[in-house]
């Protein structure tokens, strides 16, 4: 029938129902969405074509259910090798190594060696294109970390690539006794 709608009204339609869903018993847009098999986008616009103002990202964070704290929870006190996440302090020696002047002062010589393109694709460097210097033997050979010939530009794609199951001829990546 001419003016009205083809689909049957829901709940969440209405401004003084989703308001107080929403903003006086503090249901989430998600959990809104899920009692109604809708996406939360859809609770979203209805929030919005409403005016009803949507909680800020910290407020969001601070109603969050972020799982067990303290000595319940099970990875409580495991830190360092008692931790199965745990790599040795790599990351620390790792953001260090980043940060040091040797590290600095290799970063341009190996941009000039290559003429800042790629090696891989020849891809330049002309703001857009993300170009990374890779360790073609693994960084965990400390001698090897500063030599300019361990060290190769490649783009960001690239280095996705050599890192990747796709890369079966090892392209880029060498064992310590093949770059002797």
């Amino acid at each position: 029938m001419k003016g009205e709608h083809w689909r049957q009204p829901q709940p969440f339609w209405d401004k003084d129902w989703l308001f107080n869903e929403y903003s006086n018993k503090c249901l989430s847009a998600k959990e809104i969405a899920s009692e109604f098999n809708v996406t939360e986008n859809a609770i979203l616009f209805w929030l919005d074509k409403h005016q009803i103002k949507t909680r800020t990202m910290s407020e969001i964070r601070s109603r969050k259910y972020w799982g067990i704290s303290g000595e319940k929870n099970g990875m409580f006190g495991r830190i360092k090798d008692s931790n199965p996440n745990w790599k040795g302090g790599i990351s620390q020696e790792r953001q260090s190594f980043y940060s040091s002047l040797e590290w600095k002062s290799i970063v341009p010589l190996v941009y000039e060696k290559f003429n800042y393109k790629c090696d891989r694709c020849g891809n330049e460097h002309k703001g857009v294109t993300v170009l990374c210097i890779h360790h073609i033997v693994s960084f965990k050979f400390k001698n090897l970390r500063c030599d300019i010939n361990n060290l190769v530009l490649l783009c960001e794609s690239c280095h996705h690539f050599v890192h990747s199951k796709s890369n079966i001829n090892n392209e880029y990546l060498m064992s310590y006794e093949q770059f002797k």
